[in-house]
């Protein structure tokens, strides 16, 4: 993997955290304007447009269950459906799951950009590599921002214009010149990206590679042009057994921070066909389950957790004078 630029940038970081050490820092959730205390959610569903199933699940999550906002694939076969949803739907928060993998044997997608374009992210089968580790040794940070634009491009030529960017598997953030083109597209554009630089309570216990001290730096760059900063991300939900989930989303959100929190989940909805090209569904009906349970939104309300969107921060964070 390639490492951060350079000892000159650990040691501009470095210094950067002392002053996050020496004053208690306001969460990001009281910049936006909510009181002292305050826990504000999103429940966010990754992976739409993947297959019909992830849709259908997309969709019920919404409707009928606690999760208030969407990613989508944009290489996948399945985006037009989940995005005429979306037109039928406005007011929909749903963003662009920037995709730089295809990670099922039996069912590939390429890059929205064209292999000539960008033939370092491409396999011998002419897909997205399959994992990460692949990206990262085959691709050029040059490559990685033209595939993101080319998603950007066809999701305003569908006629959808994303509320916030994100990271189909994390790709985006396992290299440090991949992320700063990621935040340089949000900047860019000011779309807000995900990215937890605030207390990253559960970011922490999520095996990240990063040093707090650095997702707070970039944290603050990011809110110092304009944009909102998560407080901390939950993404564990994917590899608990179905029969644990609701169990333990329930604990999850007895034990949220203060602060702007994402809960990543991944909701499918499972038809004959969907095994056929990846183990997943039981944990993606899980999901589902777990955020359409009775249990997970009573514990929501026992907290006193605030729902919001990547909409809603953005409108927040413009109102700031600062």
């Amino acid at each position: 993997m390639r490492v951060l630029n350079s000892i000159v940038t650990l040691a501009l970081c470095a210094t950067q955290t002392l002053v996050f050490a020496q004053t208690e820092e306001p969460t990001y959730a009281e910049k936006l304007g909510w009181p002292k205390g305050t826990k504000a959610l999103i429940v966010h569903i990754d992976d739409a447009g993947m297959s019909h199933d992830s849709n259908l699940g997309t969709i019920k999550a919404m409707e009928e269950g606690m999760a208030n906002s969407v990613s989508v694939m944009m290489p996948c076969p399945w985006v037009p459906e989940i995005t005429k949803y979306i037109a039928e739907n406005p007011d929909t928060d749903a963003g662009l799951h920037l995709t730089l993998n295809s990670e099922w044997g039996n069912y590939r997608w390429g890059p929205a950009a064209g292999k000539p374009t960008v033939p370092g992210l491409v396999d011998s089968e002419g897909a997205l590599w399959g994992g990460v580790g692949s990206v990262l040794a085959k691709a050029t940070a040059d490559e990685v921002d033209t595939e993101i634009r080319a998603q950007l491009d066809r999701a305003r030529t569908m006629g959808f214009e994303p509320t916030h960017l994100d990271s189909h598997m994390g790709t985006l953030f396992a290299d440090m010149d991949f992320l700063e083109r990621y935040i340089n597209l949000g900047i860019e554009t000011g779309i807000p990206v995900m990215f937890p630089g605030g207390h990253v309570y559960f970011t922490q216990q999520q095996n990240t590679h990063w040093p707090v001290f650095l997702l707070q730096t970039m944290g603050k760059k990011i809110w110092d042009a304009g944009l909102p900063v998560l407080d901390d991300l939950h993404n564990t939900s994917y590899d608990w057994k179905r029969e644990d989930k609701i169990k333990n989303f329930v604990a999850a959100i007895h034990e949220i921070q203060p602060g702007v929190t994402m809960m990543i989940v991944h909701c499918s909805d499972p038809t004959e066909t969907f095994s056929v090209f990846t183990g997943s569904g039981d944990s993606r009906l899980g999901d589902l389950e777990g955020v359409m349970s009775p249990e997970f939104k009573q514990a929501i309300e026992e907290e006193g957790i605030i729902l919001t969107t990547f909409r809603e921060l953005k409108q927040r964070r413009d109102a700031v004078k600062e």
